[in-house]
């Protein structure tokens, strides 16, 4: 047995020509650089550029009441669209009377991006404690803020074209 123990070395590592650590000699490795989409701006970069920014216009037409949950609009498909021309990682929805909201997306913010994040501020309130509870659309004033939409809101939305007439709830009959 004494002849095995003379043999034997320090068993530290398994391998000899190892480093101690497996870490010892990497360099910390960066952050990884953000999952963004080509042609997605970021708004900042736009101003420095000069660049305008458009609207999409369906969101006039969408008479969503701000208290509940875009999911529940029927233009599935405007709810995709993306929300400015150029598409930007993010921006603030600035309300008249000071509220002012960020709606994100790496790809691109979206109109339902736009929505949720109005949505997620009035999703508690009820009908009759909004004055306006329908968005009417967004404004960009480059003059007041460059990052920023000014979001329009409206009393009530225009009935929704459909096969249904309206009951007269007035007195009046015609």
């Amino acid at each position: 047995m004494a002849e095995a123990d003379d043999k034997l070395t320090k068993v530290d590592s398994a391998i000899s020509g190892v480093p101690d650590s497996p870490t010892a000699d990497k360099k910390p490795s960066h952050r990884r650089a953000s999952s963004s989409v080509t042609g997605v701006w970021n708004i900042a970069d736009l101003e420095k550029e000069g660049k305008e920014l458009k609207i999409a216009k369906e969101t006039q037409k969408l008479n969503w009441k701000l208290n509940t949950s875009p999911a529940s609009l029927d233009e599935k498909e405007t709810l995709k669209k993306l929300l400015t021309d150029p598409p930007v990682k993010k921006i603030d929805l600035h309300f008249p009377l000071g509220l002012e909201v960020t709606a994100r997306n790496l790809k691109g913010v979206t109109i339902k991006d736009a929505l949720d994040a109005i949505h997620k501020q009035f999703k508690k309130k009820a009908d009759d404690e909004l004055d306006l509870p329908v968005l009417a659309g967004f404004e960009w004033d480059k003059e007041e803020s460059w990052t920023r939409l000014v979001v329009h809101q409206k009393k009530e939305g225009q009935a929704a074209p459909s096969g249904k007439k309206k009951k007269n709830k007035g007195g009046d009959d015609e």
